[in-house]
Order: C-alpha cells, then structure tokens, then sequence
C-alpha cells in the first residue's frame, strides 16, 4: 500500500483502533506492530498509517477537550457579563439617589440659611430621612406566636429588605480590592459603608442546581467555621410553597477576650416569579415582633438585619448566587481595642460571604471530578477532619461551660488561664479513645492565652510558624500529646522549648480551590529526651489544618491548628486539637482609626519595654494590629492533673515568648529600615567565626570587607552584624545540602528567618534555577581561587517570597589554621520584589 495514500478504514477498524485508544491513547512501536499481528481486519494497513491514524485521533480529542472548555467559559462569561449588567444598573440607580439626595440637603440648607429662625428641626429631618432609607426599622405589633400570618408578614417584609441589598442600592456597597469578576474568580464581593453593623455581599456562578445550592447554604453548619449550633426549633409551612423556620443559632468567639455570640432567627424560604430560589433570614427582636427566643447566659445575643441568599438558575445548567450577610455583634460590649473585629466588614465577608461561596465551589468542582485528592479518601471525609480540627480548637478557646469546662485557680500570673474538662462524654468521641476508658482517666486540661501584636502580618507569622516549627515547639511535650492517644501514659515532661531540636515533613492531604486552606500530616523526627523512652517511636505524626495565608487577602484571619494522630489514622479517628489563629484589627471602614495603639510587641527583646521612639513609629505606614490567641490541650490522669497543669502553663508561656521573638524577627522585613536592629549574638564562638570571614574576604579578593579601628573584642561582629548587604555563611560537607549557619542582620531580614531557624534552610532552596547554575559552574573557581563574583539574579526567602540583588560574591571562610571552614555569600542592593 502506498504510504502517502489517504486510507479509509472500515467501521470494523474504526472500532478496534477506538478499542486500543481508550486502554492507551499513545501506543509505541512494538505495541501498533503487536495490535496489526492480533487484529486480522488490520493486517492490510501499514504501521506508519495506523500511526497517524492515532494521531489525529488524539489531536480530535484535543479539540473536542479544547471545544467544550471554550463552551463553559462562554458560558461563564455570558452569565458574569449579565451580572456586571444589573451590577451596573444598581450602580446607576445609587448614582441617581445620590444626587437627588444631594439636591434635596442644598435646597434644605439655603432654606435654612435664608431663615431667621435658629430651628434646626429641617436638618435632622435630612439627617433621620438618609436613616431611614439605609436602616428601616418599622415597628410591628404585638404578634400572635400561634398565628402563622403575623410572621409571614414578617417573612414578606424581610424578603424586600433582603431583595433591595442584594440588587439594589439599601446598601452603600464599596467592592473588596483584589476581587475582579471572570471566569475562575470567586465573583464580585463588596463591603457596606456608612451603615449599621456590619455587611457584605457577594456575586458568583457555580456550576450546580439551585435546589442543591439552597440545600448546602442552609446547612450553615457545614460551611461556617464559627457556628456552634443550629437548632430549628419549629417549621411553618406557608400558603404560597414556602417554609418559616424559627432558629437558633450559637457562634463561637474569636478569641479568648470576647463573649461569643447567638441569634434568635426567622428564616424564610421561598421561589419567585423568574424561578429563582430566595432564602431570607432576620432576627425576631421587640421592634419586629414575633415570639420571644430561648435564653442563653453565656452568649451576647448579636442581631441578624435582613440578609439571605438569591440563587437564580442560568440557562445551561448551574445557578447565579447573591449572598447578603448584615449583622450588628454588639460592639460596643467588647474592650475598645478588640472592638474593630466586630466593626470590620472584611472580616465578617472573609468568616461568612465568601466562605459560603468558595464551600459552594468546592463542591461544585468535586462533583464534577475537577479536583483529585491522594491518599484514597473522599473529599467528604477530607472536609469533615477539617471541620472536627476547627471546631475542636473552637471549644478549646472558648471552654463554655455547659460542656464540661471549669477553670482552675492560677498562679497569681493572669497571663495564662487553664481549663479543665473532666467529662469523659465530651472528648471528641470517647468510645474511640482508649486512654478516656482508664480508671484514672482525669480528663482534657486547655492552657489558653491571647496577646496584641503591631506590626506583625497575621499571614506572614502563620507562615513562619507552619514552616519552621523548630523555634517555638518542644519535643518532649510533642511526645506526651503523641503518647495520650495510647492506653499507657506518658511521664509529665518539663517544658524546654528547642531543647530537642527536630526536623518535620510536611505530607499534603488536601487544599481548597484556591488555595486558601490547607490540610496536612506532619512528620516530627527527633530524639527520645530521656533513657526512659526508647520505647516511644521516634516519629510523631500531626493532623494540620493552616488557613489564611495570603498577604493580600483583606481581612483574612490566618490559623494554625494541629493534633496528634497515629500513623495509620481512621476517619473517626479521635482529635484534640491546639493551635495558634491570628486576626488582623482593622479599624471600621467608615470611620478614623483610634489613635491609641497597643504596642506589645515592642517589650519583645530582652526585656525592653516601654514605647518606640516617635521617628520610628512616624517612619512606617504599615501599622498593623492583630489579636493572637493560643490554646493547647493535654490529657491527663487524676493524679497528675497538677503537674499536667504547671507543664502546660509553663510551656504556653515559652509559646509566647518565642512568638514575641519571631514577631520581632519576621516584622522589620516589612517595615522602614529605621526599626530597631535585632541584638547581634554576642558569644565567644561568633566573634570567631564574623573575625574569620572578614579576614579570609581580604586575603582572597584583597580589599576590605569594612573598615575597623580595632580587632579587639566584638568590634569586627559589629560591623559584620550591622552591614547594610545580606552575608550569609553555609556549610560546605560532602554528600550533603549546604545549610545554613550564620546570617548578618541584613541576611536575616533577606530570608524572612530567625538565627536559629537558620539550621533549617538550604542553600539551593533559596537560589532559583539559574542562581544554581551559576553556583555549580563558578564552585571550582571559589575553591581554586578562593572567591567568584556572581552576576545579578533572583532568589526566594524561607517565606517564598522573591528577592533580587544586583550582586553577589561568594568566598571560602578558612579558620586560624587556614583550612576550610564554610562558604561565605554577601548579596548586594537586595530587595523584596
């Protein structure tokens, strides 16, 4: 047959070669050769044919992908095009209320001006008028609890209400930076203004039925990290198809310094005209009417303004969702400091708006296959160990009383306060739990403590503790959480924070959609710290949960929680979460941030307190506050529960110390370079090794690395310590990474890392592809020559973050013996890109 003639295959062909594409779509040589031996009706056909009949074939396949990919954007972007459509005219329509606003106070005030009367009655009728309009509180009359019509007046009502924040202009609604419309974006979330309370909104496409989105939202539970509890308490159904709902709802506390909250609600369902599914929620309060809601001691009662859902179907399959959020926490019944996490509407669309619709997405994408897990468990399950970490971490901070918790006397320190819950009924699933069916079984101790930091990025802090676990965790208090999920034990250690230092493995199991959540095992290697426990396996495994760490998303609170787990761990397996979780105090939108500020991060270095000086505070702009809460759980035996005790308050204590160093360590790369230097290490050993450097840098390149009046003393570490470039010192060992071991201020501040964390970044981590080149192709020239000049590149700090320099030199550091002792690296004009 003629290789260049074109061949038309029969349909009995067409199937055994479909046949072969479906088990491989890109055989080799030997496997087309085998299928034309087994397959007669091929026989006629030469190998090059059915060659490029495989490849056309793959190419259509490509094509078809490529089609119906297109298809879907298209899609998207028609349905996102027709929402930026009525988000336009909402704007319109608030432009237009505006200026007639506007025209109405001018022709008040000229009134007012032309007037000889000092009545003032005409301006607080403008003022109430504005008001009314953004805040209608209509009064009701007493409603009768037994008759349904009375709260479907109320239903009625809270669905307009509702219907005119989520497409009209009730709210002055000012869009989130960073959240652009498209096709794969999260959709358009906005933040209110000038209202009360607190409220977002947000727009977005997903790819299910309205029916099935209605049904996710409502499990509020599922979704909302900080929901307690939802009760319903009674169902009313109503004569136009829909559903009342009266609600109960209990919301943890952030942290350990605020009340939590709960709500009393009336929740209505219903279908509109164009199809649309609506589920409408406001709180039944004296000024609605309706019945009067359970009482709760432990909880301030927050109020729920009419917010809700509008999930409209698309043509083409999947729905079109608004989600309103409008509460008022209560400010005002919280510390002034703490007061601006209940006044900031980022923090209420990052907790609320936007974690419903990314849960939405995520379910979406699971559904339809887009999202591969490892590790063979189902998203399902994934979702619902997250879940058990939060909630866990979320009793630990609060500790309500009616599950069991009690708090013990202290120490006369009011820094640290320890809980205890001796029922063996609330731990997380006891029947699992083999330690919980001891005899001496005394119960689960929570040693909690919340902090304000300044200047400290709540994202970049989780990131630093996530990945360098080294600078604030103890082994040996690891090894007893670890020992408590056996039937025997573990000694009461003594907390010594970095006493045992070891190493960690972080395993991925599963992140969200876009990456904002991560749940992982960590593999924790170290030593046994003391005789006795050789028995003990040397690797301990952690169930992680880290959340928030993106810079750039506003409002974000970033958490850390983790629990120890066995290796092989079941999915019922029991958990007792502890953890850090950091929220950022932005102050409300709408009005002058205080100008007392909480500086407690600034007594963090050897003792120092007090204030910064005023140029320092002048110099930087960034000004951030953040609330830190830490809460760490243990079990214990009845007859060790003081000892457990004293170790768990000694050891969150260290917790804070280190955390307050690290805040020192990681705060002044974000910062004016006016900030205070980090204290230089002082010891006999540095001073050594800074005189090496400096000496071997003049013997090699013969030039200075700095000029020095005297060797004497720490003079040459001085310089060293306080050089405006980053120099870096690493280990130069056979068969094993370059680690790091020393760093000037400048390094430090360059790889985002603390002195001691240094043992745990390598060299060719922070050098990119080509920076690793240059190293490998110069590395004879630095050995034979002493030193090499490295051109301008790119490289990566131990937060990720990308850095440039202009320069880079690279020489052997030699000792007193001028034998080899380290690589030294000076980087010049660095600078976060």
């Amino acid at each position: 047959m003629d290789n260049g003639k074109y061949v038309r295959y029969t349909p009995e062909q067409v199937e055994a070669l479909e046949r072969v594409y479906a088990e491989c779509p890109k055989p080799s040589s030997l496997r087309r050769q085998q299928l034309i031996r087994e397959c007669p009706i091929l026989s006629n056909i030469e190998p090059k044919q059915i060659k490029v009949w495989f490849q056309n074939r793959r190419c259509r396949e490509k094509q078809r992908k490529e089609a119906s990919r297109l298809q879907t954007v298209n899609r998207k972007l028609s349905a996102m095009n027709k929402l930026l459509m009525e988000e336009n005219d909402r704007l319109q329509k608030q432009v237009s209320q505006l200026v007639y606003e506007n025209g109405y106070m001018k022709q008040q005030i000229n009134t007012q001006v032309s007037s000889t009367t000092t009545d003032t009655s005409c301006e607080s009728v403008v003022v109430n008028g504005q008001q009314q309009r953004k805040n209608p509180t209509p009064q009701h009359p007493e409603i009768d609890v037994n008759n349904p019509a009375g709260l479907l007046a109320i239903a009625e009502e809270t669905l307009a209400e509702f219907l005119g924040k989520a497409t009209g202009t009730a709210v002055d609604w000012v869009q989130m930076i960073g959240m652009k419309p498209g096709p794969d974006s999260i959709g358009i979330v906005s933040v209110s203004r000038n209202c009360s309370g607190v409220a977002a909104r947000a727009c977005g496409l997903v790819s299910l039925e309205p029916t099935k989105v209605a049904e996710i939202l409502k499990d509020r539970p599922s979704w909302y990290r900080d929901c307690r509890c939802l009760n319903v308490l009674r169902v009313i159904p109503t004569g136009n198809g829909g559903t009342i709902e009266l609600i109960y709802l209990q919301t943890y506390a952030p942290t350990t310094l605020a009340t939590a909250r709960d709500f009393w609600t009336l929740r209505y369902t219903t279908s509109l005209e164009d199809g649309s599914l609506v589920i409408c929620e406001r709180s039944l309060m004296t000024v609605t009417g309706g019945p009067t809601g359970p009482p709760a001691t432990s909880f301030v009662r927050g109020e729920m303004l009419p917010s809700g859902y509008l999930i409209r179907p698309c043509e083409g399959g999947g729905s079109m969702i608004h989600i309103v959020d409008h509460i008022d926490l209560d400010a005002w019944s919280v510390p002034e400091v703490l007061r601006p996490l209940y006044e900031s509407s980022k923090i209420l669309a990052q907790k609320m708006t936007m974690a419903a619709l990314r849960h939405i997405r995520q379910i979406a994408q699971e559904t339809s296959g887009e999202i591969q897990y490892t590790g063979g468990r189902q998203p399902a399950v994934l979702r619902a160990l997250s879940q058990r970490l939060c909630r866990g971490f979320n009793d630990a901070v609060n500790g309500f009383v009616d599950d069991g918790w009690t708090i013990m006397d202290g120490d006369g320190v009011e820094d640290v306060t320890i809980a205890i819950n001796s029922s063996s009924s609330k731990f997380l699933g006891s029947q699992y739990n083999t330690l919980s069916i001891l005899p001496t079984f005394g119960g689960v101790l929570c040693a909690r403590a919340s902090m304000l930091l300044q200047n400290v990025p709540p994202a970049l802090l989780v990131r630093f503790l996530r990945e360098h676990r080294s600078e604030w965790a103890d082994y040996g208090v690891d090894a007893y959480s670890a020992a408590s999920l056996k039937a025997s034990p573990y000694a009461v250690p003594c907390a010594r924070p970095g006493g045992f230092p070891s190493s960690q493995v972080i395993l991925p199991l599963a992140q969200t959609v876009e990456h904002e959540e991560f749940l992982e095992v960590i593999r924790l290697e170290g030593p046994a710290f003391c005789p006795e426990d050789i028995a003990l396996s040397r690797d301990m495994y952690l169930l992680q949960l880290c959340s928030g760490v993106d810079e750039n998303a506003a409002g974000a609170c970033a958490q850390l929680v983790f629990a120890p787990i066995d290796e092989s761990f079941g999915d019922d397996a029991p958990l007792l979460p502890s953890g850090f979780r950091v929220i950022p105090l932005e102050p409300k939108s709408d009005v002058p941030a205080a100008t007392r500020t909480l500086d407690l991060a600034s007594t963090l270095e050897d003792g120092t307190g007090g204030t910064r000086p005023a140029g320092e505070i002048e110099a930087s702009n960034y000004n951030h506050r953040s609330v830190l809460t830490i809460a760490f759980q243990f079990t214990f035996e009845s007859h060790y529960r003081d000892n457990v005790a004293a170790m768990a308050r000694q050891y969150v204590r260290s917790i804070v110390g280190s955390v307050q160093r690290v805040a020192m360590a990681i705060a002044p790369s974000r910062l004016s370079s006016q900030l205070t230097p980090k204290p230089f290490p002082g010891t006999p050993e540095a001073v050594t090794l800074a005189r090496w450097i400096s000496r071997s840098y003049r013997v090699h390149t013969g030039g200075d690395l700095f000029q020095v009046d005297t060797q004497a003393g720490d003079a040459v570490l001085k310089q060293l310590w306080h050089h405006s470039d980053a120099i870096m010192c690493c280990s130069v060992k056979m068969n094993a990474s370059a680690v790091f071991t020393f760093a000037n201020q400048a390094g430090l501040d360059m790889l985002e890392t603390t002195l001691l964390a240094l043992q745990d970044i390598m060299l060719d981590k922070i050098l990119d592809e080509a920076g690793r080149k240059v190293l490998l192709l110069e590395f004879s020239k630095i050995m034979q020559q002493g030193f090499a000049y490295l051109p301008a590149g790119i490289c990566v700090s131990s937060m990720g973050r990308p850095v440039s320099y202009e320069q880079a030199i690279a020489w052997k550091v030699l000792n007193d013996d001028d034998s080899n002792h380290c690589l030294a690296f000076m980087f010049i004009n660095w600078s976060f890109v």
